[in-house]
């Protein structure tokens, strides 16, 4: 493989790491769900992606399917992208749907009622609340009781990897993000949570991210025990 096309291929993985399972919220590169990724030296991508059983959730596939082929063609220097989904059984109707730039519903003619915004925005919305969790949980564990998180800021909380990626999903949504926003908001409306419905709104958090994990455990081993080899970009990602 020449360092033309190594490098291209590199460009081309580090923006499917950007493209993330809507109900896992990882991306699809460090999931494995990547099957193969062929650049050529004059810049035509092929991606093959494939999903731990072959009765995923149509919608979920689209979305994956459809924001790999928009963050490829985003890609300096790449003249045709084709991404296909394989192994799927509307595997036929998602791939010539994106490929025709057509949208859910006419991919799906008869099938949808409406296109993925909403279903998007609602996944965000769980991510928002395990990301809480995920920030929350060592402020508790330092002695911090719930109405004591309902009153800290952003700033007020340390950095870390899991400030940043609570952040980027909040952001998102459209929720408050600067250092004097409150840490705990409600992910309908962005209001600071009330000090008394701390303890329920961090509980909510903490049960979102479990069943986010478990998920993700699930869809993970349903992969290896479908595809025995890695995907493309998986070992650099993980």
């Amino acid at each position: 493989m020449t360092a033309v096309v190594t490098a291209g291929r590199d460009r081309v993985l580090d923006a499917l790491a950007a493209v993330r399972d809507p109900e896992l919220d990882e991306p699809i590169t460090t999931l494995g769900f990547v099957s193969t990724c062929v650049v050529s030296a004059a810049g035509d991508v092929v991606v093959r992606l494939r999903l731990p059983t072959y009765f995923c959730a149509p919608n979920f596939a689209f979305l994956m399917v459809a924001d790999a082929y928009d963050v490829v063609s985003a890609v300096p220097a790449v003249r045709s992208v084709e991404v296909a989904l394989e192994d799927h059984f509307a595997a036929a109707q998602i791939n010539a749907g994106v490929a025709a730039r057509a949208g859910f519903v006419a991919s799906f003619d008869g099938e949808a009622a409406a296109e993925l915004d909403e279903l998007r925005r609602t996944f965000v919305a769980k991510a928002v609340l395990a990301g809480t969790d995920q920030v929350c949980r060592p402020l508790v564990a330092s002695g911090i009781d719930p109405a004591g998180v309902a009153r800290l800021a952003i700033a007020d909380v340390p950095p870390s990897p899991e400030l940043d990626r609570l952040l980027r999903r909040r952001a998102e949504l459209g929720l408050p993000v600067g250092p004097n926003a409150p840490l705990l908001v409600d992910v309908g409306t962005g209001a600071a949570i009330a000090v008394d419905a701390a303890a329920r709104h961090l509980g909510l958090a903490r049960l979102t991210r479990t069943g986010i994990e478990a998920n993700t455990g699930i869809c993970r081993g349903m992969l290896k025990h479908r595809y025995a080899e890695s995907g493309a970009g998986e070992e650099e990602s993980s």
